[in-house]
């Protein structure tokens, strides 16, 4: 599984534009199951990739937006996300956090340099995922 999972983000690292890193985290253990990446990054910041994702996307508060959306579209809470992509643009890089199709507790991120065209880097990203998650 695991060198099957590694060569679906490193051939999703050659794919979507400027992509210096992508990472796989589960969000139910908090683990980062995988993560490629073109430049070294100290330990800390790969550390704590998974618990960040994880408050993005399960976070008290996004938690309860997402109760507020269900409960005003009566929706029933069946557990699905409302929130399937976040994206966060830093001064120097484009972070791309997207929620799995087929298991919801797993997200692929995917890290470019912000010169990329941020549309092309959602295509390509979007169009990586099924081959990232078909790998578990």
């Amino acid at each position: 599984m695991a060198s099957t999972l590694d060569n679906a983000l490193q051939k999703a690292v050659t794919n979507v534009p400027e992509c210096v890193a992508a990472g796989y985290v589960d969000l139910s253990t908090g683990m980062l199951l995988a993560i490629k990446t073109v430049d070294s990054h100290p330990s800390e910041i790969l550390e704590l990739l998974a618990a960040a994702t994880a408050d993005l996307f399960q976070g008290t508060n996004v938690g309860t937006i997402e109760k507020m959306f269900k409960k005003a579209r009566g929706v029933r809470d069946d557990g699905h996300h409302y929130f399937q992509e976040i994206i966060v643009n830093s001064d120097n890089l484009i972070h791309v956090f997207m929620r799995g199709k087929t298991n919801n507790e797993h997200v692929v991120t995917f890290v470019c340099r912000k010169s990329a065209n941020l549309g092309m880097v959602l295509t390509k990203a979007r169009s990586s995922l099924p081959d990232i998650e078909a790998t578990m």
